[in-house]
């Protein structure tokens, strides 16, 4: 069990070119950015009408979004939905909206949780086994987990739902990169006094930029939630986009397949320059080399940013690259043919 202290500066996160191109100023142009689990793939953006840039949004795009959102998610009737500015803008509130004292968070996990409960003035531990967070005020489990893409299925989490609401706790279900594998999703737990589940819309549909997020959970929180981001969190570009979006099934189903293919193909160009898979999703792949910082320079130098880990100094994790240009980029950065 590894307790955390209030962070002192922002969290590195993937997505970093800026600080890339001032490390590695000689790099090639433009960088592969293969650091973050936002899919190559977006979603076309529908044709927006001039008035959702003019007008404040209306409650008729949000009850819209708020279905569409309902029925991707398989969310169960008794839950209720509230939008946000991202599963970022949920993370930050939580711990302001239901304040806890001691929280647990099964690791090594997005580091951002922690971060954010350990601001806000609690008592944060990383635990490896999910038995261990029953004794916690709050518990967050990151679901697929990133960096490693763990997946616990709704039976092993519900004993935890049920003990968390018992107690008049909370468990955070973080389920931004569930999009391509709703069969594994815990949303049907959602409805429980104690549960919190929250989906990111930017990672699997590639629109990281429209900043759109949901927290799925009983009326009660959701309606604390609500006050919390307060009128108009969502803009209406973002509500038309994510209307949209969510209803497209078949595209999700054909987006899953496709980068899933696209992962199997990562694994085996990073297996020929000697990376052992850890795990992952199919937006993001992790690996072990020995020589992981020697590769990430190297990388680098050629202009590929993936997403190392101090803590772990041997792991790097890869997201998928856009396009055959940006394949060859990573194959030539590895020496391989």
């Amino acid at each position: 069990m590894t307790a955390h202290r209030p962070a002192a500066a922002p969290l590195a996160h993937g997505g970093r070119l800026d600080a890339a191109r001032q490390r590695y100023p000689h790099a090639p142009q433009p960088w592969v950015d293969l650091s973050t689990g936002i899919s190559p793939r977006p979603y076309p953006p529908p044709p927006l009408a001039p008035a959702v840039f003019a007008r404040l949004p209306d409650d008729d795009a949000v009850a819209a979004l708020l279905a569409a959102a309902r029925a991707a998610y398989g969310a169960p009737d008794r839950a209720a939905i509230v939008a946000g500015a991202g599963a970022q803008a949920f993370i930050q509130l939580l711990p302001r909206v239901f304040p806890a004292r001691r929280v647990g968070v099964l690791g090594f996990a997005y580091a951002e949780h922690g971060a954010r409960w350990s601001a806000a003035g609690a008592d944060v531990s990383t635990v490896s086994r999910l038995e261990d967070l029953a004794v916690f005020d709050a518990a967050v489990i990151v679901n697929p987990n990133n960096p490693d893409g763990r997946v616990l299925t709704p039976p092993h989490i519900a004993p935890l739902a049920q003990e968390m609401t018992r107690k008049g706790g909370l468990l955070v279900l973080d389920e931004s990169f569930m999009d391509f594998f709703p069969e594994q999703s815990a949303v049907s737990l959602a409805a429980q006094d104690g549960v919190v589940v929250l989906r990111s819309f930017g990672k699997a549909y590639g629109l990281a930029g429209v900043r759109l997020g949901f927290a799925i959970c009983a009326p009660p929180r959701a309606a604390a939630l609500s006050a919390g981001v307060g009128p108009w969190a969502v803009s209406g570009p973002a509500l038309a986009i994510g209307a949209t979006a969510l209803a497209d099934l078949d595209w999700r189903r054909r987006a899953a397949a496709a980068c899933g293919a696209d992962a199997a193909r990562l694994d085996a160009t990073l297996a020929r320059a000697g990376f052992e898979l850890l795990g992952g999703v199919s937006l993001f792949r992790l690996y072990r080399h020995e020589r992981a910082g020697d590769w990430f320079t190297r990388l680098c130098e050629k202009g590929v940013l993936a997403r190392s880990f101090p803590e772990r100094p041997d792991w790097l994790r890869f997201g998928l690259p856009p396009d055959e240009i940006a394949w060859r980029r990573l194959s030539d950065a590895l020496e391989i043919e």
